[in-house]
């Protein structure tokens, strides 16, 4: 039975709601990386400088997931992402206006730590109100513009950068959220019931904390999640070398890198919503891992074998994702379901481990493996052999969670 305030939450479809504020984050991540070397140049900023101001984004996305979700749980999931968007606004506002590098490193931490304010409370709000099957197909349309955003932000933001400079895409992003916003107030109700929020005290979220970092299961299938979906983000952090160095191309044929990937994912979204209560969500999960692992084998076999094209970089890349799309939105709600009564606490450890990993890909990896196809190929290959590795490990204990998943 859906509650009177879950029911007003389809004042838009609940799922267009949610899908939009997951893709902010990616799209903060990926729409300006055409734009690196004008940035560079017009600020006077240094490789490392430029780095920073993706990888401390993410850290900071990381750490304020952690108070975003207990946050919710306690005073209700709209307020919070309300708030959270209108601090976004102010900083990528800023962000377009600076004047320094070190400025535009400051305003990045601050999108960082407002953005996380949608993805953390939006997976909690599906949970508030599907269940079961429609669940799965739900989260589905939510992870397929998720995983549509990094490949789409990317074409999105070379666009703009060739009609109206690096600014105008922090100007873009001013303007997405802001129409979030208007989403989030006018169309979108409440979907926490008041009987079902939880205490802010400190003592309460920390043993709430505690308890998910005890469930060895729920980690599990958080860091299945990160593992896997680092083997796809080092395609997308490593854009430009891609793009620039590895194929020749140019800041408008991000496309060909992308487009492949966006179908993919559109693809395997709709499949994964299709095979909800037709194909149990572990046997979902294992034929994605299925399809990961063979794409990541091709990726070695043609840096092997053959010179760098676009052909023989982007096909493994679109399969990968492809097995991607049918895992994501199964791996979500088994790691919801492990804390029904705490969901956005369980949502934000989530995007917590699965950012922070992220931030490590990004900081970490990528630097070390973008001298060849090869060294990134091989990258991608370890990734999702230990996703999969772990995965293995968590069949073969009975059940995906510790506790009961009754709603």
């Amino acid at each position: 039975m859906i509650s009177a305030p879950q029911q007003k939450a389809r004042g838009l479809p609940l799922s267009l709601v949610v899908a939009a504020l997951a893709m902010l984050a990616p799209f903060t991540i990926d729409t300006y990386l055409p734009s690196f070397p004008d940035i560079a140049a017009e600020l006077a900023a240094s490789p490392l400088q430029m780095q920073q101001t993706l990888s401390l984004y993410l850290f900071a996305f990381a750490a304020s997931t952690l108070i975003y979700g207990p946050l919710s749980d306690s005073f209700g999931r709209r307020r919070v992402v309300w708030a959270g968007l209108a601090i976004y606004i102010t900083a990528s506002i800023g962000c377009a206006l600076v004047e320094d590098i070190h400025q535009l490193v400051l305003l990045r931490i601050a999108q960082g730590l407002s953005a996380s304010a949608g993805l953390v409370v939006g997976r909690a709000m599906v949970r508030d109100v599907f269940h079961g099957a429609a669940a799965q197909r739900v989260m589905a349309r939510v992870m397929l513009l998720f995983g549509i955003a990094p490949a789409l932000a990317p074409i999105l933001g070379g666009w703009l950068h060739d009609l109206f400079g690096w600014r105008a895409v922090f100007v873009f992003l001013a303007l997405l959220s802001t129409l979030l916003l208007a989403m989030i107030h006018f169309a979108t109700g409440e979907t926490l019931a008041p009987e079902k929020r939880h205490s802010i005290h400190p003592v309460a979220v920390g043993r709430a904390y505690a308890k998910a970092l005890r469930s060895g299961r729920f980690m599990a299938l958080v860091s299945v999640f990160a593992l896997m979906f680092g083997g796809f983000f080092l395609y997308v952090a490593g854009a430009p070398t891609v793009i620039y160095d590895f194929l020749g191309l140019g800041v408008n044929d991000f496309w060909v890198l992308f487009v492949p990937s966006v179908a993919a994912i559109m693809l395997g979204s709709q499949l994964s919503g299709r095979l909800a209560g037709r194909l149990s969500p572990v046997a979902t999960v294992s034929a994605g891992f299925a399809l990961m692992l063979l794409a990541a084998l091709a990726n070695v076999l043609q840096a092997l074998l053959l010179t760098p094209a676009t052909l023989s970089v982007v096909a493994p890349l679109a399969l990968y994702v492809l097995g991607m799309a049918l895992t994501m939105p199964n791996l979500n709600l088994m790691a919801l379901d492990c804390f029904p009564r705490n969901r956005g606490m369980a949502s934000a450890m989530q995007s917590f481990v699965q950012m922070s990993f992220t931030a490590v890909v990004v900081g970490v990896v990528v630097p070390l493996v973008m001298e060849s196809v090869l060294s990134l190929a091989l990258a991608m290959l370890l990734l999702n052999l230990a996703g999969y590795s772990l995965w293995h490990w968590l069949r073969r204990r009975e059940g995906v969670c510790d506790e009961s998943v009754s709603p």
